[in-house]
């Protein structure tokens, strides 16, 4: 055999008979899936913010490093990791949406400014600007920049709400890549801290809303007993009416989460149907704040569902 740069389609397949050798059939579509470890996508104040991504890439579409222009364009996930807005341990979940990107989905974990850098809204305007970036590079990651979803769990599932509710002219003057849209076709929560009003919604924080609480902190170390309207300002389902503009949402709560109480995605959920707004709430039976219920093939199957329905609209949020 002549040794030189053999294309795939000129390199001759070894034809041998091989006694005793099982031969397994492929089609070339058969998905692999590739980890971008710390892409920065913004530098807000000078702190670097980074993307770890997950591409999907088959033999017959193969995923190229380093490239300008993939040779597919896919769907994208982008998921906040929660932290209670403490630092996040950003891979938290990258081993479960490494399943979810074997579906063929781009999935992309967003690190957020934590309440030790910014207060609220900060976080929302880092996970919009993280879609921006995404929309701006699309080709360069293989992402159809029209089918997006925003995600996340706890914490990171009320930056991903409160994402969608920011409005373009509320995040103007952070608003990194001028001229590029943060929206989205849908929105998927886990579990998230999206209420402060009640006294229970956090049934194992004992300085609950209190200035050193995680709600307090990302407040700017405030007593939020003290000031309700900043309880119902962080609120999630205190700031949704007929007018809202939001997508789809679909949110996981486990029954027995000891650290977000599942009445508050009740709330919201709640909410979301009284004004008018696409919703689907799925109670993850026994399931405490987060775990592997939250990540099996039928949890998978029925996101894959809100996904590409959310897809089959023509319109963004």
């Amino acid at each position: 055999m002549e040794v030189k740069p053999w294309t795939y389609g000129e390199f001759p397949e070894f034809a041998q008979a091989v006694e005793g050798a099982r031969i397994i059939e492929t089609t070339g579509d058969e998905q692999s899936v590739h980890y971008l470890r710390d892409v920065e996508y913004a530098r807000p104040g000078g702190a670097p913010l980074h993307l770890q991504i997950l591409i999907p890439g088959t033999r017959n579409a193969p995923f190229r490093f380093g490239a300008d222009v993939q040779p597919f364009s896919l769907p994208c996930f982008v998921f906040v990791q929660g932290s209670g807005w403490y630092p996040q341990y950003v891979c938290a979940q990258l081993a479960q949406l490494a399943r979810l990107a074997a579906r063929g989905y781009v999935c992309a974990i967003v690190e957020y400014r934590h309440a030790g850098l910014a207060f609220f809204p900060a976080q929302a305007v880092d996970a919009r600007n993280a879609v921006r970036f995404l929309r701006k590079n699309a080709a360069r990651f293989g992402v159809d920049a029209g089918r997006m979803i925003l995600a996340g769990d706890s914490s990171g599932g009320h930056t991903a709400l409160w994402a969608a509710l920011l409005r373009d002219d509320q995040d103007a003057a952070q608003n990194l890549f001028p001229g590029v849209p943060a929206g989205v076709k849908g929105i998927v929560d886990y579990y998230g801290s999206t209420s402060f009003i009640a006294p229970d919604t956090n049934p194992q924080t004992v300085n609950h809303n209190l200035p050193d609480s995680p709600e307090g902190r990302v407040m700017g170390g405030r007593d939020l007993r003290a000031h309700p309207e900043l309880a119902r300002q962080l609120s999630v389902e205190c700031n949704v009416d007929e007018a809202t503009p939001l997508p789809p949402v679909l949110i996981f709560h486990g029954t027995k989460d000891r650290t977000v109480n599942c009445s508050c995605s009740a709330a919201l959920y709640e909410r979301l149907k009284e004004t008018g707004h696409p919703a689907e709430f799925c109670l993850v039976k026994g399931a405490d704040h987060g775990g592997p219920e939250f990540w099996t093939e039928k949890v998978l199957d029925i996101v894959d569902r809100f996904c590409k329905k959310c897809f089959e609209g023509d319109t963004m949020a």
